[in-house]
């Protein structure tokens, strides 16, 4: 293990509670849409924090894309743009199915299939080896688990709906939130592509004086800013169609945006809080360290639906198949993710 293998767990730790809860602060804003929130959240965290960053930690940004050709620039956009059109699904999913929900179905697909695909395309030789039965053994638990998940909304959907019981109605179908959800889970792999193929920016970045734990900010920054324009042109369609710029500028104005700062300050920690403490933790750091970054994302969104009111109303056999669920997708990831120290 490296020098700072434990302080390096011990960020991507934390970086997985703030990622878990950056979704709630949503919960507490009344004057605003969902469009209005989301368009604002994502151009703090997609646009503002990633320049500042950049701008603040890599010596001679601009001079990192200026030395580098077109086509090593190309791929992190394309990829980051498919990206940003699961980061406008999952906004629609945490209305649809809950905090809870989303987080735990998103990144178990996300977990999923961003270890199956490259193995099986790039490396099929490995699916007898650990790191493939691993993988192999991981599956099974993943689908049960998803589908737990999905029998637990199901039931709580039923059992919100009931006349007295508390709760609001989600403004699309249970349904509907589920394929969002797997949309999201699929698509969001994007951005680890985005980040595979930006190796060229990362070496240029250290080459004139970035610090390694850093040099990867000017591959974030492409990836993020391309991630934004599905959302901006979503979210501005929807501000358009329902006339709520107005929204920005009347009264409470002020704090709806404060929630939004908290959302990106939250998520943006978690971004490049695991992207820096994996770096810490060396070769374990996108093993070992993904593991513990996403079963903490999932059992945080868990607490944090479960506290803010998601499950109210429900019985106490559907919370239990909910745990069951959250204890299974966890299992899968954490087995999935120790194919990496093979």
């Amino acid at each position: 293990m490296t020098e700072h293998f434990w302080l390096g767990m011990a960020i991507v730790f934390a970086g997985g509670i703030f990622n878990g809860f950056f979704a709630v602060p949503m919960k507490y804003s009344h004057r605003w849409k969902w469009e209005n929130t989301w368009g604002w959240f994502m151009l703090l965290s997609t646009v503002a924090v990633p320049i500042i960053l950049a701008g603040s930690f890599v010596p001679h940004l601009r001079q990192v894309y200026q030395e580098l050709p077109w086509r090593a620039l190309l791929p992190p956009l394309i990829f980051g743009f498919l990206w940003g059109t699961s980061q406008v699904t999952i906004g629609l999913s945490f209305q649809a199915v809950g905090v809870a929900m989303t987080f735990a179905i998103v990144c178990g697909t996300t977990a999923l299939l961003g270890s199956l695909i490259p193995l099986v395309v790039l490396h099929p030789e490995d699916l007898f080896r650990p790191r493939g039965i691993l993988l192999m053994v991981s599956i099974p638990i993943m689908l049960v688990g998803l589908w737990l998940y999905a029998r637990a909304g199901s039931k709580r959907e039923k059992e919100q709906a009931v006349p007295g019981a508390a709760g609001r109605e989600p403004k699309m179908s249970f349904v509907k939130g589920l394929i969002l959800c797997f949309y999201t889970g699929s698509i969001g792999t994007s951005i680890n592509l985005g980040f595979a193929f930006g190796g060229k920016i990362a070496s240029k970045s250290l080459s004139l004086g970035a610090n390694p734990a850093t040099s990867t900010y000017p591959v974030w920054l492409l990836v993020l800013w391309a991630g934004f324009i599905p959302s901006a042109v979503y979210c501005g369609y929807l501000l358009w169609r329902n006339r709520n710029w107005g929204l920005y500028i009347q009264a409470g104005a002020a704090r709806e945006a404060l929630l939004g700062v908290v959302m990106a300050v939250l998520w943006g920690t978690a971004i490049f809080g695991y992207g820096i403490g994996a770096t810490l933790a060396g070769k374990y750091g996108t093993s070992v360290g993904y593991a513990l970054w996403i079963a903490l994302t999932i059992s945080s969104a868990t607490l944090a639906g479960l506290l803010t009111g998601e499950w109210k109303g429900t019985s106490s056999s559907t919370r239990k198949v909910l745990v069951a669920a959250m204890a299974l997708v966890m299992t899968s990831v954490i087995i999935l993710n120790l194919g990496g120290l093979f």
